[in-house]
């Protein structure tokens, strides 16, 4: 297998390696492939094939712009009770197409269904027809431009025959690079865990990198496991682990038309099958999962486009958490803010500015204020030994950690967010040359 990585390992990608991603392997029940179908110029992978040769239970949470993709109105109209294939292309959002761009998914659903089907009834000596609603689709790019229906499924057969059914860290890799667009990393999390007495794995990937603030934030991300969990079970759990992760991030106060995240149970590891979220020996994978969802996020934000800051922002002990929430994401998507935090100026008074523009009341005789362990406000009022020195040379740390300590009530919520960088515009006006 051949993968071209050259980007990947690039300056301009932060020095990343190889090594310091998290050693995703081979996952049961799940097969992948990644093409190039020339959908970028110069070419790269951009369609990847994720086959589920024996089905998978799933669950999905969307976007709530008021203005969806294409693919986000085919995925909500699916009712089957398993899925047999997700296929990502990226460089087109399919968004903003009508029905020319409906279309498009139905005839390469429908292609991509009779040609699985032959792949089925040749590696496994078994027919099974596999239908365009067993399908799902994440597509991700540029809004409003024709959606390459003849590219991506001219491209099937050769997705046929890269169909790997034992994964390695290198695929993986080369599937998640396969579904980026501005980002500069790929990103991958993995967690091993039991279902009661029976080991689990849980792999992600994802992508994302501006464009990102909830509901949900503008990414695509599929999480997989092997796990026996019904996809009711899978849409609670999802649900429930998705507020406190890809719905606490933010780069740019932007929703996209085609955020999407996805988790597929193969039922490969062969547990009994639970039926309740609360069931004690779900415990284990419920913290599990919440760990892989909440890493890509985070991988989302610090790859945010031109950040050179990660930033977590604590809003604690506030009476209530969407008080919390609201005070955080006015933090986090405060342009005078996040520029300060680019120029690596202490300016506190921007942050009492968002806090006050949120419009939650607040006791302003006991708030606390702190950058990372130096604090700035305590009780309301400038601390006595105030040094802006120190926290000049504090705000030259790549990931900083904002509190923010209401004293009002026992409710917290942390949001992520990045600085905005000169580097931001340039990529956000060079997107579509």
């Amino acid at each position: 297998m051949v993968i071209n990585l050259s980007n990947f390992f690039g300056k301009k990608n932060k020095n990343s390696k190889i090594s310091d991603f998290q050693d995703l392997d081979h996952l049961d029940g799940l097969a992948i492939s990644v093409v190039n179908a020339k959908l970028y110029n110069p070419p790269r992978d951009d369609l990847v094939l994720f086959y589920f040769r024996n089905g998978a239970h799933f669950a999905s949470v969307y976007t709530q712009s008021a203005i969806i993709s294409e693919n986000i109105k085919w995925n909500k109209q699916i009712s089957a009770k398993k899925i047999k294939a997700l296929l990502v292309n990226t460089r087109n959002a399919n968004a903003f197409t009508g029905k020319d761009g409906f279309q498009g998914l139905k005839e390469i659903a429908e292609d991509l269904s009779i040609q699985l089907t032959v792949k089925k009834k040749n590696d496994d000596e078994e027919f099974e027809k596999i239908k365009p609603k067993n399908i799902l689709f994440g597509c991700t790019g540029t809004i409003g431009e024709v959606f390459p229906t003849h590219k991506i499924k001219n491209s099937i057969p050769e997705l046929m025959n890269k169909i790997t059914y034992n994964q390695s860290k290198y695929l993986w890799i080369k599937a998640a690079l396969g579904i980026t667009t501005t980002d500069l990393v790929p990103k991958l999390a993995m967690e091993e865990c039991k279902v009661g007495n029976v080991n689990v794995k849980i792999y992600g990937v994802a992508k994302g990198s501006g464009m990102i603030y909830p509901n949900m934030a503008t990414t695509l991300g599929y999480i997989f496991t092997d796990a026996n969990i019904s996809s009711k079970i899978l849409n609670k759990l999802l649900k429930k682990n998705i507020e406190t992760t890809f719905n606490a991030i933010s780069c740019d106060g932007d929703t996209s038309t085609n955020d999407m995240v996805s988790l597929f149970a193969t039922g490969a590891a062969k547990n009994t099958i639970i039926n309740s979220i609360n069931d004690d020996r779900l415990s284990n994978f419920d913290k599990s999962l919440h760990e892989v969802l909440l890493n890509l996020a985070k991988r989302i934000t610090a790859d945010g486009e031109g950040a050179s800051k990660f930033i977590s922002i604590h809003v604690d002990n506030a009476k209530t958490e969407k008080d919390a929430k609201k005070i955080a994401f006015s933090i986090a998507n405060s342009p005078l803010v996040k520029t300060a935090f680019a120029g690596e100026d202490p300016n506190w008074g921007r942050i009492i500015m968002a806090i006050g523009k949120s419009q939650i009341q607040i006791n302003l005789n006991k708030i606390n204020i702190s950058l990372g362990d130096n604090k700035i406000i305590e009780k309301g009022e400038l601390v006595k030994d105030y040094d802006e020195t120190v926290l000049k040379e504090f705000m030259k740390n790549e990931k900083l950690d904002l509190k923010i300590d209401l004293k009002m009530g026992s409710k917290k919520f942390i949001a992520y967010t990045m600085d905005f960088t000169k580097k931001y515009i340039e990529i956000n006006s060079d997107y579509r040359s």
